[in-house]
């Protein structure tokens, strides 16, 4: 447990001093995506009986919660290749499964802030939604998933240019195609059913029907936990051939 707060804590720290700058850059682009697609292009659409903007928000908080999950690779990178710091958990009693969950749990926090700078934004734009439970627990599952995912691939890669690119082809094109901005059933069938596949697909699903207090569905939720579970046991491996 000591080793896992270490890892944590570092990860903390590093944001407590970055913090007005981090929450300045988790704004930015949401309030963009605000502006232009609810409020200038969206602003008198409607979807099913929600306005846009209403259905904009909680796909922006699946979305930034993926974002910012995923964002801990930056850091990890950073402290591996520059600060040599993954050196130094390799030479202490740090278990690599301590040094995930560390990681892990650091990207889980950075998602958890960057959704409630959504959700502010979103309510200064007059968005009163219902985000209780079933909604975090989407959230939660989600961030958990691909901050996993984060370390697995920050492990893997050899390069800090490598992990750009990685961001460009994996997180980019699924922050427009993971039913954030446009509900997947206006596809075609085919289309919608490719893209029901992502994670953030399910995420931006469970989040709306919480937000919406719709009826629990327990398959988006299952799918994200499998997800979860299959990038962490990646990351435990993916640590362990970085070690070897």
């Amino acid at each position: 447990m000591s080793s896992l707060m270490a890892v944590y804590l570092r990860e903390m720290l590093i944001l407590r001093r970055r913090m007005a700058r981090q929450v300045l850059a988790m704004s930015v682009t949401p309030l963009l995506y605000v502006l232009t697609f609810g409020l200038a292009l969206g602003g008198g659409v409607r979807v099913g009986d929600r306005s846009y903007l209403e259905f904009l928000i909680p796909g922006l908080a699946a979305m930034s919660s993926m974002t910012q999950a995923f964002a801990i690779a930056g850091e990890i990178n950073v402290a591996r290749f520059y600060l040599h710091v993954f050196e130094e958990f390799q030479a202490a009693p740090v278990p690599r499964l301590s040094f995930v969950l560390g990681e892990t749990l650091a990207g889980l926090t950075r998602a958890f802030l960057a959704v409630s700078v959504v959700l502010i934004l979103g309510a200064l734009f007059g968005v009163r939604l219902d985000y209780g439970a079933p909604f975090w627990a989407a959230l939660s599952l989600n961030s958990l998933a691909f901050a996993s995912l984060a370390v697995a691939l920050a492990m893997l890669v050899k390069t800090h240019a490598d992990q750009a690119l990685l961001s460009n082809f994996i997180i980019t094109p699924m922050a427009f195609l993971g039913g954030t901005f446009f509900p997947l059933d206006a596809l075609p069938a085919w289309a919608g059913t490719a893209l029901g596949l992502l994670p953030l697909s399910h995420a931006s699903r469970a989040a709306r029907a919480g937000a919406f207090g719709l009826p629990w569905e327990p398959g988006p939720y299952l799918c994200l936990l499998g997800a979860a579970v299959v990038f962490f046991l990646l990351a435990l491996w993916a640590v362990a051939k970085a070690r070897d």
